[in-house]
């Protein structure tokens, strides 16, 4: 069984990181996601920032395929790189190279995605980044077994914080 994995970034890092206060070992996590799901690629959708430019070489590192968006910058001076089209995108070019596929976002904005994975027998599971703040249009979109395709990345903390060495400096 082939299983991809498709993930929004900018919705994964900003969640954990500013709601849940913690933050991802994206090692850990991508070898999480082919020991547990059996994913064989895991692309990564996030905004190009070249400021940035080291965390996109460590993600490369740890094993994700990076997509890039480019960024507009708000005229509050943060940066803004929406992937959802791009991550919808993808998962329909690559869609008959996987058997199954994994989504990482809370957002409601892949609804549509998820209802025609579903029907297509395609989806495996929906990983959350915060339980008590992802969009109820997921849940709708998962049918009556949403408990069962739906996880929290919550419960996830302890396989998948980022922990500093205690020789690094």
């Amino acid at each position: 069984m082939t299983n991809f994995a498709f993930i929004d970034g900018q919705n994964l890092h900003i969640t954990v990181k500013e709601q849940l206060n913690w933050e991802i070992d994206y090692k850990k996590l991508y070898n999480y996601l082919k020991a547990k799901y059996k994913v064989e690629k895991a692309f990564y959708f996030i905004g190009y920032q070249k400021i940035n430019t080291p965390l996109y070489h460590h993600l490369q590192k740890a094993g994700f395929s990076v997509i890039f968006k480019e960024s507009t910058v708000l005229p509050d001076g943060k940066s803004k790189g929406n992937c959802d089209a791009e991550l919808v995108l993808f998962a329909m070019i690559h869609f008959n190279r996987y058997d199954k596929a994994i989504l990482i976002a809370g957002d409601g904005d892949y609804a549509t995605l998820v209802k025609y994975l579903r029907r297509k027998n395609k989806l495996l599971k929906i990983l959350v980044p915060n339980k008590q703040s992802y969009s109820f249009l997921l849940k709708k979109a998962a049918g009556k077994s949403w408990f069962e395709i739906i996880s929290p990345i919550n419960d996830l903390k302890t396989k998948l914080e980022f922990t500093k060495n205690r020789n690094t400096p």
